[in-house]
């Protein structure tokens, strides 16, 4: 296959998966943006007012890039996962396969529609958070690379996930009982710098904060962790799930219902 014919193919994929999330917005788009209203109301306005300023900065714009970052997390998990698992389950992946299109193409297509999805209701969460306080951005650069880097860390995580989910219920496990966990316990609602030296030890091992406290730094210009340190693990995360994925792909495994 050409160059030119696999970025077809390749758009072919993307404008899919973008389709299907459009299609649905009000159960992709919408919820997240219910959810961390919430979010902003109860911890923002009623808790934050008896924690009072953080680094200089008020409870709510704290929050707010934790806030964001968490939903672009989940939203690109959730969107591969339920996309390729249903591909799966209903036998189009085989036809996918079958095709001449490279693994990248495949790969790269459901990947891509999960990475702008998580962008879009990203957006779109931050959008709201102005309805409650003010944001600025200190580093844009920052910002967009932290973003772009767990967006399609989280897309091939959720890929994974529907590579090796057996069920419906399986897609369930790991953003239940994994995601939902690193993801609360990575520094959204609270600075890692208050914790006990023990427990801020042990958040350290959370690679969700990496994530988190990059994406903020580029919101307050202060990280409790290197932005060196955090680009460096995100990078490497991103480059040994894809490497896993690729090799899943090549060799077939978990590619059938």
């Amino acid at each position: 296959m050409s160059f030119s014919e696999a970025l077809i193919a390749y758009r072919t994929i993307v404008r899919q998966e973008v389709g299907r999330f459009l299609k649905i917005w009000t159960q992709t788009l919408l919820p997240p943006v219910i959810t961390t209203t919430l979010y902003f109301v109860i911890f923002g306005s009623f808790i934050g007012a008896r924690v009072g300023p953080i680094g200089g900065v008020s409870y709510m714009q704290f929050i707010v890039p934790g806030l964001v970052i968490m939903t672009v997390i989940t939203s690109s998990f959730m969107n591969v996962v339920s996309s390729f698992y249903s591909a799966k389950f209903m036998h189009q992946i085989e036809e996918i396969m079958v095709s001449p299109a490279p693994t990248w193409v495949v790969i790269g297509g459901f990947v891509t529609g999960g990475v702008l999805r998580g962008l879009l209701t990203g957006s779109i969460v931050l959008g709201t958070s102005l309805f409650f306080t003010d944001i600025s951005v200190a580093n844009v650069p920052v910002v967009l690379l932290f973003s772009l880097l767990t967006a399609i860390l989280f897309s091939l995580g959720g890929l994974l996930n529907g590579i090796y989910a057996q069920s419906f219920d399986g897609m369930s496990i790991i953003p239940t009982f994994v995601l939902t966990p690193l993801t609360y316990l990575g520094g959204v609602f609270y600075p890692v710098s208050v914790l006990a030296p023990f427990w801020r030890a042990v958040s350290r091992l959370n690679p969700v904060l990496y994530m988190v406290d990059g994406f903020r730094a580029g919101f307050l210009g202060s990280s409790d962790v290197s932005i060196a340190v955090s680009f460096a693990i995100l990078l490497l995360a991103v480059t040994a799930f894809g490497l896993f994925t690729v090799h899943l792909f090549r060799t077939g495994r978990g590619l059938r219902a």
